[in-house]
């Protein structure tokens, strides 16, 4: 056999290894453009001309360039110069609408890691009668839509007289969370116990042992949970709806509708309403690009144990 004949082979294999690698990165390329797409297409339609926009709808670049819808959002245009460039007298109050943002999602976050982590320690350290069959039943929860629930949260929520107020927004979701207790209760159950034997024969309590040896041991884990609670929280839109009407506790997310629905005209502020949607996006954007690689490793760690 000559060296020839060895080497066609390898050829061959290259060939097929850079045909396979070039599909490989076509793809990756065709999904980032179809993720990314869709914010490039905000930002161009918020630094447009609404009357500008509809001479030339297709365009990729911005249409009239201009700054006044992120003026009109952040309620500091002129009411005159929102008219020449196709807007309507609504304005957003960002700042206040993004502290009661900060509130919601904030306090949710904190009660739902801090509840959902002594439950999982529950089921996953203590040994009780009945444990496997209680987690059972709250496993099923994660079969139930959420949107099911609103409803009878609602009417709980109005007999308590808590709606139009923060504790109304959060206590319904604050107390149980059936994702968040399987997500940390999976990763305690792959936690060394030697620690915490060792712990319990000085003398600990078990709450000791939870808040010194647990707690500290999953932070990664209860990291990723309150970034993914805080971001679910933040975008959350049919639960505010019903319960804040006040703007003194409407979220903002809940703000760019009220802002679409201000507009007299027959047509929407389109350029104004991506205005507001970008800023009120752009902070989750900023915490995943932070973030998100934590998040990645930590639910693939999870997910194995």
């Amino acid at each position: 056999m000559t060296a020839a004949t060895i080497a066609l082979p390898r050829r061959r294999a290259r060939r097929r290894l850079s045909i396979g690698r070039a599909v490989a990165w076509a793809y990756v390329i065709g999904f980032l453009a179809v993720t990314i797409f869709p914010f490039l297409w905000i930002l161009r339609t918020s630094l447009s001309n609404n009357y500008a926009l509809d001479t030339n709808p297709s365009s990729v670049m911005p249409v009239g360039f201009t700054w006044g819808p992120f003026e009109r959002a952040l309620g500091i245009g002129s009411a005159e110069l929102s008219h020449a460039q196709g807007g309507s007298d609504a304005s957003l109050d960002v700042l206040l609408f993004l502290r009661n943002s900060v509130i919601y999602a904030g306090l949710m976050t904190l009660c739902v890691v801090s509840f959902s982590s002594i439950a999982a320690y529950a089921f996953a350290r203590l040994q009780w009668r009945g444990r496997n069959l209680v987690f059972s039943i709250f496993f099923c929860a994660l079969l139930v839509p959420g949107i099911l629930t609103l409803l009878p949260n609602f009417v709980l929520v109005r007999n308590l007289h808590l709606t139009n107020s923060f504790a109304g927004l959060i206590l319904p979701g604050a107390l149980f969370s059936a994702f968040s207790i399987f997500f940390l209760r999976q990763f305690m159950l792959g936690l060394s116990s030697e620690i915490e034997d060792a712990a319990l024969i000085d003398g600990a309590g078990q709450l000791r042992v939870l808040f010194w040896i647990t707690v500290p041991m999953s932070r990664g884990p209860m990291t990723t949970l309150a970034i993914l609670t805080f971001i679910n929280t933040w975008n959350d839109y049919f639960w505010p709806l019903l319960i804040a009407n006040d703007p003194s506790v409407r979220p903002l997310t809940l703000a760019l509708g009220v802002f679409q629905q201000s507009s007299p005209q027959a047509m929407p502020d389109w350029a104004g309403l991506m205005a507001a949607t970008l800023v009120a996006a752009l902070p989750m954007l900023v915490l995943f690009a932070v973030f998100g690689r934590r998040i990645v490793n930590s639910l693939g760690i999870t997910g194995l144990r």
